[in-house]
């Protein structure tokens, strides 16, 4: 089993990239937020976990232990598979996501593309107890009770359906609303994939 990798970003295809490890080109797919912020030729190391089925044979990759965990802890959910689990990973930090559960919080999770009331209400069942807590650090923060402004939030939305996480998403735009002024939705999203595309 191939538990981690260290090598080099060879090529970024879609969803998916493709890691130069000592000559051998390990195909992975990995949650929006690792994608963002890599580039070719990039030094990386990845957390890796290997989906096999009759048919075929998938690795995935994560930028920590504890986000690889999260994937492993929802894989265990029936209903969840591979695919549902990289979409929450991608639209949501794992603290999120974590936090959703704990607070039992359906119309997050249904945010997420292909995650249905039911498959949500599974995720809640079956994993909250494994999160106490962590919604009070998601409150502390203001992770779910920050009010936006309409356009901000429309901003938002724009930054998501990109593919950036919500997390990444909210801190980019926080940091192109920092020199004041009114922004359109338009320049808000502009200035804050400017800052995503640095990387800083």
């Amino acid at each position: 089993m191939i538990g981690m990798l260290r090598g080099k970003v060879w090529e970024i295809q879609g969803e998916r990239l493709v890691m130069d490890v000592q000559g051998t080109g390990y195909l992975l797919t990995v949650p929006y937020g690792l994608l963002a912020k890599i580039h070719p030729g990039q030094e990386l190391i990845v957390y890796t976990h290997v989906v096999m089925r009759e048919d075929d044979l998938s690795l995935y990759g994560f930028s920590s232990f504890e986000e690889k965990q999260l994937f492993l802890q929802m894989l265990s959910v029936s209903g969840i598979g591979p695919k549902a689990a990289i979409s929450l990973l991608s639209t949501f930090g794992a603290i999120q996501i974590e936090s959703a559960i704990a607070s039992e919080n359906l119309n997050l999770l249904t945010k997420v593309p292909g995650i249905g009331k039911k498959t949500a209400q599974r995720l809640i069942l079956e994993l909250k107890e494994k999160f106490k807590g962590h919604n009070l650090a998601a409150n502390e923060s203001g992770s779910f009770s920050e009010p936006l402004s309409q356009s901000h939030s429309e901003a938002q939305e724009t930054l998501l359906a990109l593919g950036f996480g919500l997390e990444e998403a909210r801190q980019a735009l926080s940091r192109a609303l920092k020199d004041g002024g009114e922004l359109t939705t338009e320049e808000q999203v502009k200035k804050a994939l400017r800052f995503l595309a640095s990387g800083h």
